[in-house]
């Protein structure tokens, strides 16, 4: 039987604690007891473990044994803000992919009541990529930064394979220059940085701005796609690649 999956507030060598909602549901929705058996995620390790104390608010487990699970892949989404109820399924679903860490950027195509109110969503954002963390039985919790401009977000990270998705692109595919790295990497497999821009695309303005980083402009193809569907298409080709 599959256990349950929780990821630790706080943890030792011996044990860890769930707190907040996480505490709260287990104890009063689940009627979680001394005894019963769980996986937890502490510190990006998962073990079998077994609950040891239960309040309203903290469940206490000690960990028995250490689980074999994946790690994250090594694949930042740098993401332009857009709509958010499109924007959190996107969340949801590249981290049940496998991405590393989102990267929420505000373009020039990024509405302006969105990019205003993008730096007050982000402890939402992270409560989805921590239910969805938990659901896809990860080892570890999708990472998502603070909202930057895209002028600073653009200059992070110089020694990751830097990749944006441009329309006007049409000879080098994402599929393309990814296994084209990779092959050249061996074993020692690059951080991947794939950028995703808003509803309308990029400005030639903010091309601009990757070129002078030199990203590597690919392509998804010749149709058009929403910008959740372009973010979960180029998770799901990185993760097809990497896995």
């Amino acid at each position: 039987m599959t256990r349950r999956r929780w990821i630790a507030e706080r943890w030792d060598e011996a044990t860890a604690t769930l707190e907040g909602a996480q505490a709260e549901h287990m104890a009063r929705v689940l009627r979680a007891q001394p005894g019963m058996e769980a996986d937890v995620v502490a510190g990006g390790r998962v073990y079998h473990a077994e609950v040891a104390a239960v309040t309203p608010r903290e469940v206490r487990f000690n960990l028995i044994a250490e689980v074999e699970a994946e790690p994250a892949l090594p694949v930042t989404l740098v993401m332009a803000v857009y709509k958010f109820d499109r924007m959190e399924w996107a969340i949801e679903k590249v981290t049940e992919l496998g991405a590393e860490c989102i990267q929420p950027v505000i373009a020039r195509r990024s509405e302006k009541h969105l990019a205003q109110a993008a730096a007050g969503r982000v402890e939402r954002w992270r409560r989805l990529a921590l239910e969805a963390s938990k659901q896809a039985r990860r080892s570890d919790v999708l990472r998502i930064e603070d909202p930057l401009a895209l002028k600073t977000a653009v200059q992070g990270d110089a020694q990751a394979l830097r990749l944006v998705l441009a329309e006007q692109e049409r000879s080098t595919t994402l599929h393309h220059a990814l296994s084209e790295a990779l092959n050249a990497a061996g074993d020692d497999v690059p951080a991947i940085r794939i950028a995703v821009g808003p509803e309308g695309g990029w400005t030639a303005e903010e091309e601009a701005l990757f070129d002078a980083e030199n990203w590597k402009p690919v392509s998804l193809g010749p149709r058009i796609l929403r910008a959740e569907t372009a973010a979960i298409t180029a998770m799901a080709v990185a993760a097809a690649l990497l896995e």
